[in-house]
C-alpha cells in the first residue's frame, strides 16, 4: 500500500466514526427510517440491470487491464422497452350524450389505435389552423387551396367510422381545425357540427378513423317577468326575453290573445325557461316551461308537456284549428267593416276582410291546414293564396310580394305560403285577410273558432303531475319577486 495512501484511509476512518457517532445520536425511529432507505435503495441497484447487462458489465471490467489509455472504446448501454398494449392499463374515452355522461372502455384493437394517436399527438410537432367554409367550399376544394394531396382528400373522406359522411354536408361559414406535422401531412381534423357536436379525424397508423362527440347540455331554469307600459314587445325585451322568446310566447297564447288590438298597459307576464350551459359556460335558453300571460284582468296559464305541445291547466290544447292572425304584423290598419271607403279606389264599398300592415318580405303563414286551391295573380288581388280547410271553411290572403305554395298543395297550419307585399290594389305593404265560413265573409278577428282539443285521455294522469309541479314553481316565483308568502 502506498504511504500516501494512508492518509487517505486515516481521514475515511475520522470520517465513518464521526457519521457512525451522528447516527447513534439520532431518535430510534429516524435510525430505522434511515437504515430501510439505505437497504431499499443497494436493493434498487443490485436488481435494476438485466442479467444480459451484469453480463456484459463483468466482461467489461475482466478487460479492464488490456485498456489502453487515450483509445476510445464502445460499451454497450441498457436497452430502453417500449411499451405496448398488452404491458399497459385500458384506454378510456369519455362519450357525452345529451342527457347523461357514459364511460367506455375500447376494445384491444381499439386500444391500439388509441395508442398510437396518442403517442403521434404527444410526440409530433404538429401545426393547427381554423378553416371558416366558403360559397362553394367542398373537403377537396379546402384541401387543396391548404396544399394537401388529392389522395389525402380521399383518405379522410372515407375515413372508418360511421359519421364521416358528414365531411360532404359543410355549410357556409362552418367551422374545421386542421393539423399538420412537419412532413406537411394532414394528422387531425376538428369538425365542429354544432354547439353540443364535434367530428373528430384522427391519423392512425397509414389510415384515417373518425368519431363524433357530443357535450353534455345542463339544464337549469330561468325567471323572466314583465308589466306592459307602452308595447309587449318593450316589455319582453326589458323582462330579459330573448327575440325568439318573445315570439314564442305570443305563439303560444296567439289563439286567446290578440296582440295587436287586445294588449292594454299594465298586462303582465310569468315566464319559466330553460337555460342551457355545456361544461359551465351558458349558451343560451330553451323551451319555454309555463307561462302565465294576464290580458285585461283575465288570466291565461299554458305548460308545456312531454309531446313538446302547451296546454291550460286543465289539459286543453293551446293550439286551436286556426290562427287568429296569419302574420306577425305591426297593426291593423283596416278592420272588418260593412263600409269602408277604398284607399285606391277611392269609393265606398264593404271590406270583407282584416288588414294587417307589415313590412314587405314579412311571411304570411296558414291560418289552418287545408289544401290550396288557388295560387296565381291578377290585377285586383296581386299575387293571391285561397285555402279549402274542413267544415266549410275557406281563407284568403292578397297582395303577397311572393307566393310559396301552388295549387292543389296541401299545407299544414303556421306553414309559410307567402311574404308580405302591395301587388295589385294596395296603397302599402299588408296582408288582406279572408275568413268565409260556407261561403260567408266572417270577421276573422271574432268569429267563433273551434274548441281546442284536450290531451290525450292515457295521457292525463302524467300531465297533471307536470302540470302541478310547472303551476307551483311559476307561484314560487311570482312569491319570490314579489315578497307575498304565506303566513307559516
Amino acid at each position: 500500500m502506498s504511504y500516501i495512501q494512508l492518509p487517505i484511509i486515516k481521514a475515511l476512518l475520522n470520517l465513518a466514526k464521526k457519521l457512525a457517532l451522528l447516527f447513534n445520536q439520532l431518535p430510534k425511529l429516524h435510525r430505522s427510517i434511515l437504515i430501510a432507505t439505505v437497504l431499499f435503495l443497494l436493493l434498487v441497484l443490485v436488481f435494476s440491470g438485466s442479467d444480459e447487462n451484469i453480463e456484459t458489465n463483468r466482461e467489461s471490467l475482466t478487460s479492464h487491464a488490456q485498456l489502453e489509455v487515450g483509445k476510445r472504446y464502445q460499451v454497450a448501454m441498457p436497452q430502453h422497452h417500449e411499451l405496448t398494449p398488452s404491458t399497459t392499463k385500458a384506454v378510456k374515452t369519455i362519450d357525452l350524450p345529451s342527457t347523461r355522461k357514459r364511460t367506455k372502455y375500447l376494445s384491444s384493437s381499439d386500444e391500439n389505435s388509441a395508442l398510437n394517436t396518442v403517442n403521434s399527438q404527444q410526440h409530433s410537432n404538429v401545426t393547427w389552423q381554423t378553416i371558416k367554409v366558403r360559397s362553394g367550399d367542398s373537403l377537396g376544394k379546402i384541401f387543396k387551396r391548404l396544399g394537401f394531396s388529392s389522395q389525402t382528400t380521399y383518405s379522410v373522406s372515407t375515413a372508418k367510422g360511421k359519421d364521416t359522411h358528414l365531411l360532404k354536408k359543410l355549410d357556409i361559414n362552418d367551422n374545421l381545425r386542421i393539423a399538420s406535422n412537419e412532413e406537411k401531412q394532414l394528422t387531425a381534423l376538428e369538425f365542429y357540427l354544432s354547439k353540443t357536436e364535434t367530428l373528430f379525424v384522427n391519423l392512425v397508423g397509414d389510415s384515417y378513423v373518425s368519431h363524433k362527440e357530443t357535450k353534455e347540455i345542463e339544464i337549469s331554469q330561468g325567471f323572466a317577468h314583465g308589466t306592459i307600459t307602452s308595447s309587449f314587445w318593450n316589455a319582453g325585451k326589458k323582462a330579459g326575453l330573448t327575440d325568439g322568446q318573445i315570439i314564442e310566447l305570443a305563439g303560444i297564447f296567439g289563439w286567446d290573445i290578440d296582440f295587436a288590438l287586445d294588449i292594454r298597459e299594465g298586462d303582465s307576464f310569468h315566464v319559466i325557461f330553460e337555460k342551457k350551459y355545456i361544461e359551465g359556460e351558458y349558451i343560451g335558453t330553451g323551451n319555454i316551461l309555463v307561462a302565465e300571460f294576464v290580458n285585461q284582468n283575465e288570466t291565461f296559464q299554458a305548460i308545456r308537456f312531454d309531446d313538446g305541445d302547451y296546454y291550460s291547466a286543465n289539459g286543453k290544447s293551446m293550439q286551436k284549428a286556426f290562427l287568429r292572425a296569419p302574420v306577425s304584423f305591426k297593426y291593423i290598419s283596416s278592420s272588418f267593416k260593412r263600409k269602408r271607403f277604398h284607399p285606391v279606389q277611392k269609393r265606398w264599398k264593404a271590406h270583407r276582410g282584416v288588414d294587417y300592415a307589415a313590412k314587405t318580405g314579412t311571411p304570411v303563414v296558414a291560418a289552418g291546414k287545408g289544401k290550396v286551391t288557388h295560387s296565381t295573380y291578377n290585377k285586383y288581388n296581386g299575387n293571391y293564396v285561397f285555402i279549402q280547410h274542413g267544415n266549410g271553411i275557406v281563407t284568403k290572403y292578397l297582395h303577397f310580394s311572393k307566393r310559396s305554395v301552388k295549387r292543389g298543395q296541401r299545407v299544414k297550419q303556421g306553414q309559410i305560403i307567402g311574404y308580405v307585399g302591395a301587388t295589385g290594389l294596395a296603397a302599402g305593404p299588408h296582408l288582406h285577410y279572408e275568413f268565409l265560413l260556407n261561403g260567408v265573409h266572417r270577421n276573422p278577428r271574432t268569429v267563433k273558432l273551434p274548441e281546442a282539443k284536450p290531451i290525450a285521455k292515457k295521457y292525463r294522469k302524467a300531465f297533471k303531475v307536470v302540470a302541478t309541479k310547472q303551476i307551483a314553481a311559476l307561484e314560487s316565483s311570482k312569491s319570490a319577486l314579489f315578497g307575498t308568502f304565506e303566513d307559516e
